[in-house]
């Protein structure tokens, strides 16, 4: 006996469409959250990846600047200790020039005066002292001005004390400055040399000129 199906045809594959969309939908949908599960995982691995580079960018970065500051201080030491081993070798070379610029001072040095305090700062002497009259220190000066070793000396103050421990006394500050009779001599040479090179090239340039001086002189 044949089966004659009762239900409305249109029905059955409206139901059908619908339920091969939603298995369509499902399908996309998971694939959907997939992607997104992926991109997500994706996402955090780079941006995880990205934070250990810069944390070790920032450690050898950290590790450049302790070099850099090591370094920066190694070369101010460097540049201190030449400048100590400098004013060491100046202090080696001054040194006989120094110990004769004091036997000067104590030479020059009158009866009735004597120096409280003595600084020397290059070339130049700060000199305060004491003396029993003005006419002490005006020999002084003299004294000073006349020495090899010294030059230019200045009086810079000179006051009467009648009170204390320099009683009677008049109490001084003057500057004088250090030279060397050897540099003096040598500068005088040089330009005494300099002057003779200048007159011999004057005299080859003009031959003529210097043949009528040679014969006004005769």
């Amino acid at each position: 006996m044949a089966r004659i199906n009762l239900l409305p045809w249109r029905e059955q594959l409206r139901e059908e469409r619908r339920q091969r969309f939603l298995v369509t939908l499902g399908a996309v949908l998971l694939a959907a959250g997939g992607l997104v599960f992926l991109g997500d995982r994706y996402l955090n691995a780079s941006i995880e990846a990205q934070r250990v580079r810069n944390d070790f960018i920032r450690k050898e970065i950290a590790v450049l600047d302790a070099r850099i500051k090591e370094i920066s201080e190694l070369k101010t030491r460097r540049q201190q200790l030449l400048e100590r081993m400098k004013i060491i070798q100046d202090l080696q070379g001054n040194r006989p020039i120094i110990g004769r610029v004091f036997d000067q001072l104590v030479r020059t040095l009158p009866d009735g005066v004597y120096f409280t305090s003595l600084k020397m700062a290059g070339k130049n002497i700060a000199i305060e002292g004491a003396a029993e009259s003005n006419n002490r220190v005006s020999n002084l000066m003299r004294n000073l001005d006349g020495s090899e070793w010294l030059e230019a000396p200045n009086l810079t103050a000179v006051k009467a004390v009648t009170a204390g421990a320099l009683d009677q006394a008049n109490v001084f500050q003057l500057t004088v400055q250090q030279v060397q009779p050897g540099q003096e001599d040598e500068a005088q040479g040089a330009g005494g040399a300099q002057t003779g090179a200048a007159t011999a090239r004057g005299s080859a340039a003009d031959p003529k000129g210097a043949q009528k001086k040679e014969g006004a002189r005769k």
